[in-house]
C-alpha cells in the first residue's frame, strides 16, 4: 500500500513515499486490537481511532512530560540498500542475515533492525537497516571493523549497486528498555526513516524550529508512535542529507492515522514546506527478534 506524505517544496527532487507494512498489537486504548490465532482483528473504525487518538495523545501529555526528563544520548546510523533486480531470495536471505548477525560479532551496537522495503521509491532503494551505538567512537569502530567489512565485502556488495549512510546523535528517555530498543512494544511494528536536506539558508531557528515541531509531535501520540529520534547528519561521506528521523510506529494503522491527521499535515505545510529541499522516505516491518537484553 502506498501513502503520499505531505508535498515536499517545490524545489525537492524526491517526493517522499510511506511504504506500509503488518501492524503490531499497541498496548494502548487508542488502538484496542485482539489477537486471534496470530491474527490482529480492530474493533474500532478509522475514524473512531482518529478522534480517539486526539482524546489519547491529551490525556498522555502530562505523562510523557514527566517521562522526558531524564535523556541519554545515543548514536543512529541508517544504511540504505540498493540490490540487483534479479536478486534471489537465499541471496536476500544471505545479506540480511550477515548484517543482522553483525550486532552478536562486535562490540557497541546495542539496537538493530533491518528489512525490505515494500514498494517502489523515486530513489530505488530496496532495503533498509538501523543500528543504534551508545557514542560516537562506537559508531567509528564499527566502520572500520575487520569483521563488518567482511560482511560489506563478501555478502551485501556483491548483490548491490548503491547504497547511503545516514548518521545523527540524539537522545532517549535515560531507561534500559527504551536505550536498547527492548521489550514487547519493540517486538513488532513499523520503521519510519525520513532523510531530510534543508536549504541553506534555513540553518539556525527555522530548522530548530520545524525539528522541534515534529518532535512535540510524536510525543504528544504515545499511543501511536513508541519511539522517536532525530539528529544532523554528520557522516563525512554523504553529503545529500542534511538531517535524519527515524520513528517507530506501534502498527500500519497507527502509522497511517499519524500521517493523515490534520496536525502532521499542517506542521508539514507550514513547518517543512518552506525550508526543505529533499526527502526521503521509506518504511519496513519489524519482525519479533526476542526480549533479552544482550
Amino acid at each position: 500500500m502506498l501513502i503520499q506524505a505531505p508535498t515536499p517544496s517545490p524545489t525537492s527532487t524526491s517526493t517522499s513515499t510511506f511504504l506500509i507494512h503488518q501492524p503490531l498489537f499497541p498496548r494502548s486504548a487508542s488502538l484496542n486490537v485482539s489477537r486471534a490465532n496470530g491474527v490482529m482483528n480492530t474493533w474500532s473504525s478509522r475514524r473512531e481511532l482518529s478522534r480517539r487518538m486526539v482524546v489519547s495523545a491529551a490525556d498522555d501529555q502530562s505523562n510523557s512530560t514527566a517521562n522526558s526528563e531524564r535523556k541519554r544520548k545515543v548514536v543512529e546510523h541508517i544504511c540504505l540498500l540498493k540490490t540487483k533486480e534479479n536478486l534471489t531470495d537465499e541471496e536476500e536471505k544471505d545479506m540480511l542475515d550477515y548484517l543482522y548477525t553483525t550486532q552478536y560479532q562486535m562490540r557497541g551496537i546495542i539496537a538493530i533492525s533491518l528489512g525490505r522495503i515494500s514498494e517502489e521509491n523515486l530513489e530505488n532503494y530496496t532495503h533498509a537497516v538501523y543500528m543504534r551505538f551508545q557514542i560516537k567512537e562506537d559508531l567509528a569502530k564499527f566502520y572500520e571493523n575487520p569483521f563488518y567489512l567482511g560482511v560489506l565485502k563478501k555478502h551485501v556488495m556483491p548483490y548491490c549497486h548503491g547504497l547511503i549512510n545516514v548518521d545523527y546523535e540524539a537522545e532517549v528517555e535515560d531507561d534500559i528498555l527504551p536505550i536498547f530498543r527492548k521489550g514487547e512494544e519493540f517486538n513488532y511494528g513499523v520503521e519510519f526513516v525520513l532523510l531530510i536536506s534543508f536549504v541553506d539558508n534555513a540553518f539556525g531557528v527555522p530548522v530548530q524550529h520545524a525539528l522541534a515541531s515534529l518532535a512535540r509531535l510524536t510525543h504528544g501520540f504515545p499511543s501511536l508512535i513508541v519511539q522517536s529520534t532525530q539528529g544532523l547528519n554528520c557522516n563525512p561521506g554523504n553529503k545529500e542529507f542534511t538531517h535524519g528521523v527515524v520513528i517507530r510506529f506501534r502498527s500500519l494503522e497507527a502509522f497511517e492515522i499519524f500521517v493523515g491527521s490534520s496536525e502532521y499535515k499542517e506542521m508539514w505545510r507550514s513547518e517543512f514546506q518552506p525550508i526543505t529541499q529533499k526527502t526521503l522516505s521509506i518504511h519496513f516491518s519489524v519482525d519479533p527478534v526476542g526480549t533479552e537484553i544482550m
